[in-house]
């Protein structure tokens, strides 16, 4: 039987349970009679198997009746009153016992319905003490297990998207490296050097997009689903490493006429991190404003202390804003603002995802403004994770 939520304590009870607790509490109070009864007889017996008891007894009686006249001291209604009212208190005791043990006999019935698969439901039971805190701890697992569950079917959804995703994006360069090589074995002799040469040119760059969008499922792979993520924290100069990965897309910039530009305050800033992994994560962001920064003349990469605790990284370029309703999705898997699936510019659309897994890992957060002036990638991460106490992962 289930039972709406209500705000007071449950006090419900079935016709057959009542009738039970009245049974029981008749039964009691009778029991209880009985063994006074019993003692009654029992302690009559020891008296009159002794003549100094009896002789006690009649002197203590004629002495009661000397102050008969006052009530107080009508010691036998006194002591049968006190004897029913330990009775009553007996019974009570016995029935609010019982009465809690239906109780928690309506919980367990409650669990069972869940156990059977009703997941949705919570008990609505409100109780007074201990009781409440059971239901409530109930209904703290099962929305524990509900978040578990849940997690578990995003997880294995996530993958099920991940090889969706992966062979669609597969596919189009692996379907250009067979059709070519196809011509090449086709028309080998016939085909002219030049001709021949265009079509290992392509075939090697499609080789190099596969390669590249290999390099990066495997390194979304290990970051999101390898059990061991533990960060390698090393003490550098920010500003020293913003340079040299700076200097590392000069050359790919300046074919864009796109200038590169650092910053860092205070000049001699150290902050604690894995650096293979920030690496990374620079290199994702500054690819990313130069291949997709259509129109930029600038990239900007700066670095500031915001607190004792914190700094903030920004990398921004002055090219095309993104459209606000892509802002929000840009950290999504395979996303990409381009309206076709297939990658115009290369990339395996899981650049900006690894970004954010490593800043996640390092206890930081991410997000992306855009206007007409600028598109900006703001990072917040703590300068020392270990003198914070954070976790390492």
């Amino acid at each position: 039987m289930k039972y709406n939520s209500c705000d007071e304590e449950v006090t419900f009870l079935s016709k057959k349970e009542k009738i039970r607790l009245i049974l029981e509490a008749v039964v009691t109070f009778g029991l209880l009679c009985l063994l006074n009864l019993s003692l009654l007889v029992l302690l009559n017996l020891l008296i009159l198997g002794s003549s100094k008891f009896v002789d006690g007894i009649l002197l203590f009686n004629n002495t009661l009746n000397n102050w008969n006249h006052l009530p107080f001291f009508a010691w036998q209604k006194v002591i049968i009153n006190v004897i029913f009212v330990l009775e009553l208190f007996v019974v009570y005791l016995r029935m609010m016992r019982r009465y809690h043990q239906f109780q928690m006999y309506h919980i367990i019935k409650e669990l069972h319905y869940i156990a059977d698969g009703h997941f949705n439901y919570r008990i609505p039971f409100k109780f007074k003490g201990p009781l409440q805190d059971v239901v409530d701890s109930i209904n703290a697992l099962v929305d524990s297990t509900c978040m578990a569950i849940s997690e578990e079917k995003a997880v294995e959804k996530s993958k099920d998207e991940l090889i969706a995703n992966l062979s669609h994006d597969l596919r189009t360069p692996l379907t250009s490296i067979i059709g070519y090589m196809s011509l090449l074995k086709m028309h080998q002799n016939s085909m002219l050097p030049a001709q021949r040469q265009e079509y290992l040119n392509i075939v090697f760059d499609k080789s190099l997009q596969m390669k590249s969008m290999t390099n990066d499922l495997f390194e979304y792979a290990t970051l999101n689903f390898s059990h061991d993520k533990k960060l390698e924290l090393e003490q550098i100069k920010i500003s020293s490493l913003i340079e040299q990965i700076a200097a590392g897309f000069a050359l790919e910039a300046e074919k864009k006429q796109i200038d590169i530009k650092t910053s860092c305050e205070p000049q001699d800033l150290e902050i604690a991190v894995d650096v293979k992994k920030i690496v990374r994560m620079f290199n994702n962001l500054i690819s990313n404003a130069v291949k997709y920064g259509v129109g930029a003349k600038n990239i900007y990469v700066s670095v500031k202390k915001i607190s004792n605790d914190m700094v903030q990284i920004i990398v921004s370029n002055d090219g095309q804003a993104i459209p606000q309703d892509a802002l929000g999705k840009l950290f999504d898997r395979f996303y990409r603002v381009e309206e076709s699936r297939s990658p115009k510019t290369g990339g395996s659309g899981l650049g900006l995802a690894i970004t954010k897994t490593i800043v996640e890992m390092h206890h930081g957060t991410i997000f992306c403004t855009s206007n007409q002036k600028l598109t900006s990638f703001i990072i917040d991460l703590p300068i020392n994770m270990q003198k914070n106490n954070l976790d390492v992962l």
